[in-house]
């Protein structure tokens, strides 16, 4: 007989379930388990994180969004979080993790989805869209890149050492890397403190399940000829085309995607732009303009014709 896709998800340890009291399920799909809170009813909000986190960098946006009748779904990248942890870095790429994310809204059945996305979440979630348009109502994107370079990409500091053999692979193998230096991506280091580092940590406490930080890393396009451009033309062609409501929310003082706020603009020249003084992972620092941006999109999404 057919296993049922969907199940629910282990217990957490008690301290971080305290952290976390949303329902949390399991999809299979395939060869993968994909673990993801799904907690509430209303209009389906589809929020996707990047690397090196999982879904629980999107709690304290949820804490306020679930205020009001809408259900939050948010899924952990495979090789992140609960997620299953394949050691094959070959598989990473973002057209795998935009299949994956698209067959979850398909098994979901989810419609007039506003799909929210950071860090590599944009570009994936941005897959997921192109490939379900007519599921997708509106959209909020918050230090992201999804659009196509033109010329050679600039390639961060951080993006040139992922891409040394050897010695990147043991910093991310060995040293949890990037782990370590999430604190100074933000605006403000005490963000993330001991208590959350503990929680983005312990779904990587293992050496063996380390394989997803690195590989997504080397996901960035680093030339024209890289393998993720393919997959961000489709990305690109959907923004550009996508006539429903926008928000972009930005943490301004992002080393790494900071800048990237003019490219989306382009992609998205009508979308409300809150600019912040957080860094790269604003869902810590400005939870409630996220979430403000968020419910702003779905009021515009389910308001009378």
């Amino acid at each position: 007989m057919e296993q049922p896709p969907f199940s629910e998800a282990p217990p957490l340890p008690a301290w971080l379930a305290e952290q976390l009291p949303y329902r949390r399920r399991i999809f299979s799909s395939g060869n993968y388990r994909m673990h993801f809170i799904d907690e509430g009813c209303g209009p389906a909000v589809l929020m996707q994180h990047g690397n090196p986190m999982w879904c629980f960098l999107w709690r304290k946006v949820m804490q306020e969004l679930l205020q009001q009748p809408v259900r939050v779904i948010a899924p952990d990248l495979i090789g992140m979080g609960f997620s299953d942890k394949p050691r094959d870095p070959a598989i990473h790429t973002l057209e795998f993790h935009g299949h994956q994310l698209s067959e979850l809204i398909r098994a979901l059945d989810l419609q007039d989805i506003t799909i929210v996305g950071q860090d590599w979440g944009g570009p994936i979630s941005g897959l997921a869209a192109a490939l379900n348009p007519g599921r997708i109502a509106g959209a909020v994107f918050a230090n992201t890149s999804l659009r196509l370079p033109t010329k050679p990409p600039r390639v961060t500091p951080f993006h040139r050492f992922a891409n040394r053999p050897v010695i990147s692979d043991l910093a991310f193998r060995l040293f949890n890397f990037p782990m370590p230096m999430l604190p100074k991506v933000q605006g403000n280091p005490a963000s993330l403190g001991p208590a959350e580092m503990r929680a983005y940590r312990y779904p990587l406490r293992h050496l063996r399940d380390r394989t997803a930080p690195l590989a997504l890393a080397r996901m960035v396009p680093t030339r024209l000829e890289h393998p993720t451009i393919a997959q961000l033309a489709l990305v690109d062609r959907w923004a550009r085309n996508f006539a429903g409501p926008v928000e972009l929310v930005w943490g301004c003082r992002d080393p790494i995607l900071g800048r990237a706020l003019h490219g989306n603009q382009e992609l998205f020249p009508n979308a409300r732009v809150t600019e912040t003084q957080a860094g790269h992972f604003l869902q810590e620092e400005v939870p409630g303009e996220l979430a403000a941006a968020i419910n702003r999109v779905i009021a515009t999404t389910t308001a009378p014709a």
